[in-house]
């Protein structure tokens, strides 16, 4: 379900769209707000922010879940039927081009930064497959690991997930590093290229189209991701491979 957020307030709503040309219609699902004298921020079913109305401040018409704002101060008036007075039939809101790249741009950043966080497996020299999540604290507390490797530190306690505090051998702990940095800065390329896909969109329909995890066109791969990608084609069914998660 569509959410509003006006004076930094979440309202559920079921629909809004323009009924005239200075006219929006809100229905609500419950109360709605009391005061209009701010921005209203409209947010996708999926709560992805996609749209920011300015100057709707000027209630136009009160039906109690349902309120008609306007942005030139008008007020309803009830229609004068000797002069063919009639509202207009309701035409729904349509984002425009920047507003819908801008929303897909936060959506795939939320989906980077997911699958990120989600971590990865890492292969050790013992054969065995330990997970290890990289939320921004991990990442902070693997660049430490990278200090004391460098410092020629011969055992590092670290923890994969769900698991105890273990000592690990420098060998293991630079293998746990170099595949968390790969796979970090893999996705964090790869969400560079995808935005630089979503800039290059001239329709709707070419932006609805792109998800996290999408083949990148190749006239928006860098020449990073086109390295990553060379590189994992030739080392197809390597489990220690970053893959992106779709």
């Amino acid at each position: 379900m569509e959410k509003i957020k006006v004076k930094g307030k979440l309202y559920e709503i079921r629909s809004i769209q323009t009924i005239e040309p200075h006219v929006l219609q809100i229905v609500f699902t419950g109360t709605p707000p009391t005061k209009w004298n701010g921005d209203i921020v409209l947010y996708t079913a999926g709560d992805i922010e996609c749209a920011t109305l300015v100057g709707w401040t000027t209630v136009y018409r009160d039906e109690g879940q349902t309120v008609y704002l306007s942005d030139d101060g008008s007020v309803y008036q009830t229609p004068d039927p000797d002069t063919g007075g009639e509202i207009l039939p309701p035409e729904p809101y349509v984002p425009t081009l920047e507003e819908l790249q801008a929303a897909k741009k936060r959506e795939i950043s939320q989906a980077c930064e997911t699958a990120i966080y989600s971590g990865v497996d890492v292969k050790l020299s013992d054969g065995s497959t330990e997970h290890f999540s990289l939320t921004e604290h991990d990442q902070l507390n693997l660049f430490g690991k990278q200090v004391q490797l460098a410092a020629g530190t011969d055992q590092l306690e670290y923890h994969s997930d769900g698991q105890p505090c273990r000592y690990y051998s420098a060998k293991d702990m630079q293998i746990i590093t170099s595949t968390a940095m790969a796979y970090v800065s893999y996705h964090t390329t790869y969400c560079n290229a995808v935005n630089m896909w979503i800039a290059g969109c001239e329709t709707a329909d070419e932006i609805q189209q792109i998800y996290y995890g999408a083949d990148v066109p190749e006239q928006y791969q860098s020449d990073v991701l086109k390295a990553y990608i060379a590189t994992e084609k030739e080392r197809a069914g390597d489990v220690d491979e970053p893959q992106v998660a779709e």
